[in-house]
């Protein structure tokens, strides 16, 4: 990402925050054939020191990330959403696109097929908690086991981070005001940030 200190997120709690609300990853690894991209949920292992992740490749996804064999990046991307200017004082002409994001760093350890199974389980009943009749994979433990067998666990310490909280921190509070305004009609997601990060009186002239 750019460098804009004034939008850095720092906190390891505040990325573990971001990363329980927006689970759905994106997975880059720099393989000996180019780039290669997959998309899967994750979780963070709440028992780990510092920030740690585990979730699940299918088959042979694995093979094609060359998992395991070196570093990787991890992109969670919370709320986002274009800006107007029409939102800002007269003669404020430049629009810009409100976000909050992470990139994780670290080198994946695979687990075992006992721990994969484990960690599957965790994934789901982390899910399906929020749904009234949520399943659980003890109802066929014999065939989820099965199933299990064509993906493969990973667990992840993020060695670094690189994250952003992009909110309009650098406006006044009277544009942060009504840049939320206007977001919350479409997307109240990103105005909750947007309140989280700026408060009523944390608008900064620019």
């Amino acid at each position: 990402m750019r460098h804009t200190p004034h939008y850095l997120m720092t906190d390891p709690e505040e990325v573990k925050r971001l990363i329980r609300g927006n689970p759905w990853a994106t997975f880059v690894s720099p393989t000996t054939n180019g780039l290669v991209a997959s998309h899967y949920p994750v979780m963070v292992d709440e028992d780990a020191e510092g920030i740690t992740i585990v979730s699940h490749f299918g088959r042979p996804d694995d093979e094609l990330h060359e998992l395991g064999e070196h570093e990787i990046l991890v992109i969670i991307q919370g709320p986002q959403d274009y800006v107007s200017p029409s939102w800002y004082a007269p003669g404020d002409l430049v629009p810009t696109w409100n976000h909050v994001t992470a990139h994780l760093y670290g080198t994946p350890e695979i687990l075992s097929e006992e721990e994969n199974y484990e960690v599957l389980d965790r994934l789901t009943d982390y899910f399906e908690q929020h749904y009234p009749n949520g399943r659980h994979l003890s109802e066929d433990e014999a065939g989820t086991r099965r199933i299990a067998k064509g993906t493969i666990g990973l667990r992840m310490h993020v060695t670094r981070f690189d994250a952003r909280a992009k909110l309009s921190q650098n406006k006044t509070p009277e544009v942060i005001e009504n840049v939320t305004e206007h977001i919350a009609e479409s997307n109240p997601a990103l105005a909750n940030e947007m309140r989280r990060v700026n408060g009523p009186a944390k608008g900064q002239h620019p």
